[in-house]
């Protein structure tokens, strides 16, 4: 853990306590609270001296697992929570504040703001969401703002960077709110703007709570998330939150006509909405920048430029220059007519939009496609995943990716029943490095005069599988690589 930076002078902790909205509390005789020297988020963190800050959900545990599962045998101090839990008396008479309904995302701040000297307004911040493309855009602008010669931080899916060289991962799309704060406090020396992608699920938790954006874009939406969302409407609902989110008078930008006619068609829209058109890009820069041909790359790279344009007061001079390839995001390996391209693509609609990509840039290219899909999420999405692959694909091989605690032969059969329709059976190799070296037998077998497109999609940048509650290193990229060389084909990689 990096070292803990220097608190505010502004009050003391007790203080800070009075002062935010409780619902309950309850502290045992001679406590102490500006004696704890540490605010955390996760409880396995905590010392006797640590404030745990510990948001409950309503994930189907019960009380008492929450508290077995996380609470009980932590160390803290004290603990903000809330929402009141049946089990307290389990927590040996520690102090316990419970937040008034409503006052999560202020008391955190609140909080925060004593422990913390930086916070959000000691940065121009720029944010990005929506269902696919966050990382990406985010990618893009973070080079054209270093080309430009900004000092940058960037927080994703990738991790963190500095001024666009990795830092670490954070395992999370949008950090949870303290670590967001320890993050900020930790680089202000050394960046003055924050890019961020900024998650559902970190806009309904209030990750984001009092950040202003100066620039902010919505790249698209389709059904993702609803195992924690529950319905489309409320995932969508999540989404429009980052509208509270924007500094005064600042747009909303987006590509997508339809995230824009249903913002206003709902009066979600206080703020306005600016869409943007995608044009077409001159053939040179298409040479240059190959995964620009990608119509929603080019859509992201819209949206990269404009918010460029609104950080630096001036659109900068063919930003595309300063473009590079995002990790795991259409990475390309060709040798002669064989195209392997790794992307990140988990939804129906990322692999409906990765599928017709492929088809409008290597129309004669015939596509096999390798995918599978993670357990303990929305399963309603998964047979809609195995339709969209039939619909682009010639050939397809389903494996498992991240089963996290599902069996992996139940999410394949999901999958399945999305893909009664395909021309040919698809295969189903439940280990994914045999299913990689399988994708490469096939496509030795074809005739070297037939152009294919091999798709490995569902895990792109990342490099693990997690299953059982344990992370094992695996790498889609590796993979490639170690079949390339086994077959002795030659190694060329294309943006």
């Amino acid at each position: 853990m990096p070292p803990q930076p220097s608190r505010s002078s502004q009050s003391s902790l007790r203080q800070a306590i009075d002062d935010c909205r409780l619902d309950w509390r309850s502290e045992p005789p001679g406590f102490d609270a500006d004696a704890l020297a540490d605010i955390q988020w996760r409880a396995d963190a905590c010392s006797p001296g640590s404030l745990l800050c510990f948001q409950r959900f309503d994930d189907g545990r019960s009380d008492a697992e929450i508290v077995e599962r996380y609470l009980a045998d932590s160390q803290f101090g004290a603990l903000v929570i809330n929402r009141r839990l049946a089990c307290f008396d389990r927590l040996d008479g520690r102090a316990i504040f419970v937040t008034a309904p409503g006052a999560w995302g202020e008391t955190l701040a609140r909080l925060c703001d004593y422990f913390f000297a930086v916070g959000p307004k000691d940065w121009r911040i720029a944010g990005v969401t929506g269902t696919n493309g966050k990382t990406t855009t985010i990618k893009y602008l973070e080079s054209i703002l270093l080309a430009e010669g900004r000092r940058l931080l960037s927080i994703g899916t990738l991790g963190l960077a500095l001024n666009g060289e990795p830092e670490r991962v954070t395992g999370f799309t949008s950090p949870p709110y303290i670590e967001l704060r320890r993050i900020l406090a930790e680089y202000r020396d050394q960046a003055d703007m924050l890019l961020m992608e900024v998650s559902s699920h970190a806009l309904h938790q209030e990750r984001v709570y009092g950040l202003r954006f100066d620039v902010a874009a919505w790249t698209n939406f389709s059904q993702d998330h609803l195992d924690y969302h529950g319905d489309e409407a409320s995932y969508f609902d999540a989404k429009a939150l980052i509208l509270r989110q924007l500094a005064e008078g600042v747009p909303l930008l987006t590509t997508s006509a339809y995230v824009a006619e249903r913002l206003q068609a709902t009066g979600a829209a206080d703020a306005p909405v600016r869409l943007l058109p995608t044009p077409r890009l001159a053939a040179p820069v298409l040479r240059e920048r190959p995964f620009l041909a990608l119509a929603y790359n080019r859509a992201n790279y819209v949206l990269a430029q404009a918010m460029a344009a609104d950080l630096l007061g001036v659109a900068p001079a063919e930003p595309w220059r300063a473009l590079e390839p995002v990790d795991g995001r259409f990475e390309c390996y060709v040798h002669g007519n064989r195209t392997i391209v790794i992307d990140f693509a988990h939804t129906p609609d990322a692999l409906d939009n990765i599928l017709g990509a492929i088809r409008d840039a290597l129309p004669d290219a015939r596509v096999l496609t390798l995918f599978g899909c993670g357990g303990d999420r929305d399963r309603g999405k998964r047979p809609l995943m195995g339709a969209a692959v039939c619909r682009g694909s010639e050939r397809a091989i389903v494996t498992s990716d991240n089963p996290r605690f599902e069996d992996p032969r139940v999410i394949i059969d999901d999958l399945l029943l999305g893909m009664r329709e395909c021309a040919h059976p698809p295969e189903v190799i439940l280990d994914r490095a045999e299913a990689i070296r399988r994708l490469f037998d096939r496509l030795a077998e074809c005739p070297g005069t037939e152009p294919w497109v091999a798709l490995i999609a569902g895990k792109g940048h990342e490099r693990s599988i997690d299953q059982n509650g344990r992370k094992t290193y695996f790498s889609d990229q590796d993979e490639v690589v170690r079949n390339l060389r086994r077959l002795g084909w030659s190694e060329g990689r294309l943006a």
